[in-house]
Order: C-alpha cells, then structure tokens, then sequence
C-alpha cells in the first residue's frame, strides 16, 4: 500500500519544476503519465551528459512515470488528452501562462469536463499580474528575488547558488498544494486550481530580508558563509587545502570552540564576552580561529571541534558526497535499472512508517506506455491505437 494509490496524474511539464513536483507524487504511489511529443520527447531528453541517448536531467526527475506520446498540435491528440482528463486526478503544467488556454484547456474549461481535477499551474511569476508572460528559469528567479545577491562573497558579485533551488522548491510547493487540494476534495468533492510560481518560491526562502527592509530599512546583502547573526560561525581553510564548516558563535557553543583550540581564556576577552560583542568583533576572533584551521589538516580539525560538541563539517567534494555512509544507510543514493545498466541517483526524501515512497521504475522511453496507458484509461483497443499512430497524433 502506498500513500496515493490509485491516483491519477497527467503530467504535461518540462525541464524541472513540473517533473519533479509530479515525480514526488509518483513516489508517493501515483500512476504518473508523462505526456510528451512523439519522437524526440520532451526537449529535455537532449541535454548532456547522457546515458543510452537520455540525459541525466530527464533520469532525475521523471522516475516512476508512464510516458505517453501525444502530438497536442494534432487535433486527434487534444481530442484523447480530454478523454484523458476526464480519467484524471491532477494535472501538472509549467508552460507559460496562456499556453492552456490556447489549446482550449484552461482551467475553467478543464473544470467543466472534470470538477473534481486538481490543476498544478507552475510557472516562473503566476498565472496573473504584470510580469506573468515573462520568460523565467531558476537564474531568472534568483536574481529577480534577491537571492544571488544573498549569495557570494563579500567582496564578491552576485553568484547563483550551485543548484536548481528555485526549480526544486516550486516542484515541492506544487506538490503540496495538490495535496492540499486534495484533501479538501474530500469534502467539497471538487477539484481547485494550485497556482505557483518560482519568483514566490525564491522570496519564500530570504529569511528575515524582507521585513529588515521594510521595517528598518535595512538592506540584506551577501556575506559569503558567515552566519549573519553569531561568530565564530564561518568556513575555514585548513592546512591541508581543504576547509571546514562551523556553526559556534552562540553563547552555548563558543566556550567549546574555545576548549577545542586550547584557548579557554579567550573567554575572559571582552571582545569576546557576548554574542553580540562577537559580532561586532567577528573579525578578530574569525581571525584566531582561522590561524588555528591553517595549522591543522581537517580531519583533525572536525575530529577535536565533534568532540567538545561543535557543529561542524568538512566541505565535501561531490567525489566524496557519492561515498557518504549516512546517505547509503537512508538509501539517499540508490541505483535505478536502465537499459543493460543501472543509473544511480537521489533516493526518496521522505520517510513514511506505514507507507513508504518507493522507486518502481526508471525514466520512460518516449511513447513506452501508449498502448498501456490508452487501454488502461480510456478502453481503447489495438485497431484505435493504430488509427490514432497513422494520423500522427501519437
């Protein structure tokens, strides 16, 4: 049994935002339909790298899905997604806004054929307000709601963060909204439309920025890894070449980092009394504790700071993320079988007692499913799907 058997997805997203929100609902036990153009498949399905002609961005969002080709351009094609979201219990779309309505299934008429569907409309600023035709992607969404200037170092330009943040963050508010959604149709009995966008997802995620500066008119910039609010709490190199996280600015932690240096009087400074005369202070003692991290190799270093119950870490090389026995314990990496070979990815995030996410199967060849999904849906038997593959419509 898992948490959303039974459940029925169309999922008409590209690149990463849609997938995901729509793969997380496959995990969950979803039957996910990924809707694509025959052929070549969603653009996506050409980035580098590859594996057997598949890029490894479609690998890592788009587990645990059917794949259904379907020409939306063909009018035979729009005439079985219809009938495929009569069938359905959510729709996931990332297109611009208007693109729905162009085909004739915006919400309200996707309403009509089925009330109690519940639409994820995903999109860079929402399906209202001056900029929502706006092209967006995650860079877009980074530098528009301050996080890149958030990010990097002091002295430094503005830097996007190393990841797809803003992508992954809408995909998850997308999915628990159509949870949301769906739980109330439990009493209402009808479906509702879930509207987000990557600009509010990113300004979800600036901490205290926006009230500093509306209340105080103060204005939140990039500080590299310092923590804003306590020091010592900074990255270091060590005398290894390498560097080291730690978190020990507060009251309880730094008379630890102090025992960890061997410099327990340092507390009697008062520089270094208070959090707070710490901060004012902070590159005083950073810089005592920076001499400390050149003239020790890491290990050493996260060795001595774990021991008096700092919070620490190396900084962790990808080469060295893909060994890390927590994640291998949790199943956080796990390898996907694909085509003779195996890929290895993300494992599931959430952990369920009684029904547990699991990963059943691997990226969908284009059109897989046709047939399956066609027959499973919508009763269609092989002479249909033959007309529709002759009219070019899958």
């Amino acid at each position: 049994m898992t948490s959303l058997e039974g459940l029925r997805v169309l999922d008409l997203s590209r690149f990463i935002a849609g997938p995901y929100c729509a793969m997380m609902l496959g995990d969950m036990g979803a039957e996910v339909v990924k809707i694509e153009p025959p052929g070549e498949g969603e653009y996506a399905r050409r980035a580098m790298p590859a594996v057997d002609g598949q890029s490894l961005y479609t690998f890592i969002v788009n587990r645990n899905k059917k794949s259904l080709a379907i020409d939306l351009r063909n009018a035979d094609g729009l005439a079985v997604l219809k009938e495929l979201i009569v069938k359905a219990d959510v729709l996931v779309e990332n297109f611009r806004p208007g693109t729905m309505e162009k085909m004739g299934l915006g919400w309200e008429a996707i309403h009509a054929l089925n009330p109690r569907l519940v639409m994820a409309r995903i999109s860079g600023f929402g399906q209202d307000g001056p900029l929502a035709e706006k092209q967006c992607f995650d860079g877009v969404a980074q530098a528009m709601s301050g996080l890149m200037d958030l990010t990097g170092q002091i002295d430094g330009p503005p830097t996007m963060i190393g990841a797809f943040m803003c992508d992954y963050t809408t995909g998850m508010y997308a999915a628990l909204g159509i949870l949301a959604a769906l739980n109330a149709r439990h009493s209402s009995g009808k479906g509702q439309m879930v509207d987000v966008s990557l600009l509010e997802s990113a300004a979800s995620m600036l901490m205290t920025a926006i009230p500093q500066q509306l209340m105080f008119g103060t204005t939140m910039t990039r500080v590299g890894s310092r923590d804003r609010f306590v020091a010592p709490s900074n990255t270091f190199a060590t005398g290894d070449g390498r560097h080291v996280l730690i978190v020990g600015g507060d009251d309880n932690m730094f008379p630890r980092v102090l025992r960890a240096m061997a410099r327990p009087t340092l507390i009697d400074d008062p520089r270094f009394a208070t959090m707070a005369s710490r901060v004012e202070h902070r590159d005083a003692i950073e810089g005592i504790v920076a001499d400390w991290m050149a003239a020790n190799d890491a290990d050493d270093l996260v060795a001595k700071l774990e021991a008096e119950g700092v919070p620490c870490a190396k900084i962790a090389r990808i080469d060295e993320v893909v060994k890390n026995e927590q994640l291998h314990h949790r199943n956080g990496i796990v390898d996907i079988p694909f085509a003779g070979t195996s890929v290895p990815m993300q494992g599931v995030t959430i952990h369920l007692s009684d029904t547990p996410l699991t990963i059943r199967k691997p990226l969908p060849q284009v059109g897989e499913h046709n047939a399956d999904v066609l027959a499973g849906w919508l009763g269609y038997g092989a002479a249909q799907v033959e007309t529709l593959k002759t009219s070019g419509a899958i």
